[in-house]
């Protein structure tokens, strides 16, 4: 790392990038992850950056503050740990019209969508604050706890970000949102061209071939931008190509006459390399029954699962097939059930009941698999989850899945935090809600913390659970998890190495994209005076 940073002092300062889009899914987190490690490996010290995120899927940096997941992944993928600085904003969606403001890695309270969006972001009093928050030292101080002590400019605050990063890193590859036409949001737009302004970026158009309408999209794009905008936006990459790339040379050089603007590359699909996803819309899709042969673990598939990255180490095991379902018969096939976390506990554990798959899973233990519960799902495994404040929403009290002796009460303070645990495990923590033991109980933390705080409970080696994120990416833990189906383990007995393997990802990720980008056409435009 030291030697990177040597290098890239001594190297020609690079322009920002950021990679927009023509709309939503286009790959732009994927790109700009490749790009990370390629400024990496080619001497360069970069830095991810994304104004504004929408995503549930969080992670706690170091500091213990909230950013998106991707943002996380981007840093990894740079060599670098992550900042808020990197995503200082972050809309955590609670229902189809609200969401949870988080800022500069603090939630501050939840705003309704058609208020952020139409009435001016710049002075949100209409956000009902989060009390109680402390707020690390070196937070503007016109946000406290809560927004009812004064209003804050979210643009301001995301561009100080992006000026704080900048002055650490080169380059910034900046991630959009969305797509960069809806012109009807302009003035309100704080992630896409008004970014790409405020940091003089060069801006990569991203368009998805593989959904039809790549011209209509990538020229309508380009065309709706005002005259500055379309200025800035210095090259087309078009991306999940299918089938025989000599195919779309002629596209190419259309695309090329009619936008004025070079296509810096193709990028084809690929099914090879697995790099962590921000968005979950895509788990209902997976596998979703049993195997033979191997030891069968189900994700209970929740309305609001949140941090579903928990579970992608387990995916790749050769020991463990994985799969997501809410299907009673599956659940009851399944050698380990899995309660995730969620974003809305209370509403997620009277769905459970309500469709039966809470009494099923009580019988799937009394008949011998292994219920683990992670943050949301640990709480709704205990005796009883209460919500006396109305945090969550209108129900104060549900009876749990009764497995592990402890009651959880939901508060408005959330803890987010990096933790280590039971001699170098790493994991993290972001939830809302405090969890103890009955009154009757025996206290049987699951790990203990370095700091010597109990985590979690354990009943046996057939029911636990914890607030740990990232528990599943440590290899000890999981052999532990393991261990009662050894029978099934004898020919695939081997640990999964899961940091090696991403950096293995990522390194064929930047391969993938490099291959088929002109890099040399990108670091002229990056390197260029105008």
């Amino acid at each position: 790392m030291y030697l990177c940073t040597l290098i890239s002092e001594c190297m020609k300062r690079l322009h920002s990038i950021m990679l927009a889009g023509t709309g939503s899914d286009v790959g732009k987190s994927i790109l700009a992850t490749a790009l990370c490690r390629i400024f990496l490996q080619d001497g360069y010290h970069p830095a991810p950056f994304k104004a504004q995120n929408m995503a549930l899927n969080s992670y706690a940096t170091p500091e213990g503050l909230e950013i998106g997941r991707a943002q996380a992944v981007q840093a990894e993928a740079a060599g670098i740990p992550c900042h808020t600085d990197m995503n200082p904003l972050l809309l955590k969606p609670q229902s189809d019209h609200t969401s949870q403001v988080v800022l500069n890695g603090v939630p501050i309270g939840n705003r309704d969508a058609y208020d952020f969006w139409r009435r001016d972001p710049l002075c949100p009093s209409d956000i009902s604050p989060v009390e109680g928050k402390s707020h690390p030292e070196g937070l503007p101080p016109h946000y406290g706890g809560g927004l009812g002590r004064g209003s804050i400019d979210f643009r301001q605050e995301v561009c100080a970000a992006f000026d704080r990063l900048n002055a650490r890193y080169n380059p910034i590859v900046l991630e959009g949102a969305g797509s960069i036409s809806e012109i009807n949001l302009r003035d309100h737009d704080l992630v896409n061209m008004p970014m790409a302004r405020h940091a003089d970026a060069d801006v990569m158009l991203v368009g998805d071939i593989d959904r039809g309408g790549v011209f209509a999209s990538v020229y309508g794009s380009i065309a709706l931008q005002t005259p500055e905008d379309r200025k800035r936006i210095k090259g087309i990459i078009i991306n999940k190509f299918r089938g025989d790339l000599r195919l779309f040379d002629e596209g190419r050089k259309m695309l090329e006459d009619l936008c004025g603007v070079p296509v810096l590359g193709v990028v084809p699909y690929y099914k090879d390399i697995y790099i962590e996803e921000e968005d979950s819309v895509d788990l209902a899709l997976k596998s979703k029954t049993a195997e033979q042969g191997r030891v069968n673990v189900a994700v209970v598939l929740l309305r609001h699962l949140s941090n579903f990255t928990d579970f992608n180490v387990l995916e790749r095991d050769p020991r463990v097939h994985l799969f997501y379902t809410n299907n009673t018969e599956d659940l009851l096939k399944s050698d380990i059930i899995i309660l995730p976390g969620s974003k809305s506990t209370l509403s997620d554990l009277y769905e459970l009941r309500r469709n039966g798959v809470a009494q099923v899973i009580v019988r799937a233990h009394r008949e011998g698999a292994t219920i683990m519960g992670i943050c949301g799902g640990y709480q709704m495994m205990g005796v009883e989850v209460c919500d006396p404040e109305h945090i969550e929403g209108s129900m104060e009290r549900l009876p749990g899945l009764g497995l592990l002796p402890v009651t959880t009460t939901i508060t408005a303070e959330k803890t987010t935090r990096q933790v280590s645990f039971n001699g170098g495990m790493q994991g993290y923590e972001i939830h809302c809600g405090e969890t103890h033991p009955c009154a009757d109980a025996v206290a049987s933390p699951l790990v203990t913390l370095e700091d010597g705080t109990p985590d979690g409970y354990k009943v046996s080696d057939k029911c636990m659970g914890t607030y740990i994120h990232g528990i599943l990416d440590n290899a000890a833990f999981i052999d532990t998890l393991l261990s009662p189906f050894v029978e099934k383990l004898k020919e695939r007995s081997q640990s999964f190495d899961y940091r090696s393997f991403k950096e293995q990802q990522y390194d064929l990720l930047a391969d993938h994209v490099r291959k088929h980008l002109d890099m040399d056409l990108l670091y002229q435009i990056l390197q260029g005076d105008d």
